[in-house]
């Protein structure tokens, strides 16, 4: 049993480096839930441990801090859809095609504001999107070892992917006009139809 007059352990002093990835943790777990724009900044100090001055210190504007969440949002939504790259190419591409279509389902107004930047009127939240397609047409290509001369065609096909996502995801779950399975067929035989019309 502790000793209730033991005094309690030091919190460990955290490097700048590491406070900056607490903060951008916490605001990612919110943003789950919450519309990044209605993200308290008190709530994320409160929740850091640290006053709201010190916050600023590590992102000097609300902006800069939401922009990083937003980073940091994107690059997990590139780990959360890779595909086993030892399975063969067009497993990998079906693989990485419903993982997207699956994300986009769970987090579908976390991800209108990724495409359309609702509430962060700022360019870089387009440049967060552009990471991700230019990311996983990069998966793509390297799947099915398509050339470079057609990465715009693959580049468009995840835009469209991702825009079939986002109306499916819309209808209520037993109204929609087919699973998630005949909706992803459907978008690789697309991704199939348009590579072969430019072979």
């Amino acid at each position: 049993m502790s000793d209730p007059a033991a005094p309690a352990p030091a919190r460990r002093r955290l490097s700048a480096d590491e406070r900056r990835r607490q903060l951008v943790a916490i605001g990612l777990a919110k943003i789950v839930e919450t519309p990044i724009q209605d993200l308290s900044m008190d709530d994320i100090a409160v929740e850091a441990g640290i006053s709201r001055g010190l916050l600023f210190h590590y992102f000097p504007t609300k902006t800069d801090y939401y922009l990083a969440c937003i980073a940091a949002a994107g690059r997990r939504m590139l780990r959360t859809t890779a595909p086993d790259e030892s399975r063969p190419g067009p497993e990998q591409v079906e693989t990485t095609t419903r993982l997207m279509v699956e994300q986009i389902e769970r987090r579908r107004d976390f991800y209108l504001a990724l495409v359309h930047g609702h509430g962060v009127g700022d360019p870089r939240v387009s440049e967060v999107m552009d990471s991700v397609r230019d990311g996983s047409t990069a998966r793509v290509m390297a799947a099915l070892e398509v050339p470079e001369r057609q990465r715009d065609v693959v580049r468009a096909w995840w835009a469209y992917t991702e825009d079939r996502a986002l109306t499916w995801s819309a209808v209520p779950t037993g109204e929609r006009p087919v699973s998630v399975s005949e909706l992803v067929e459907e978008c690789v035989a697309a991704l199939h139809a348009l590579l072969s019309i430019r072979a």
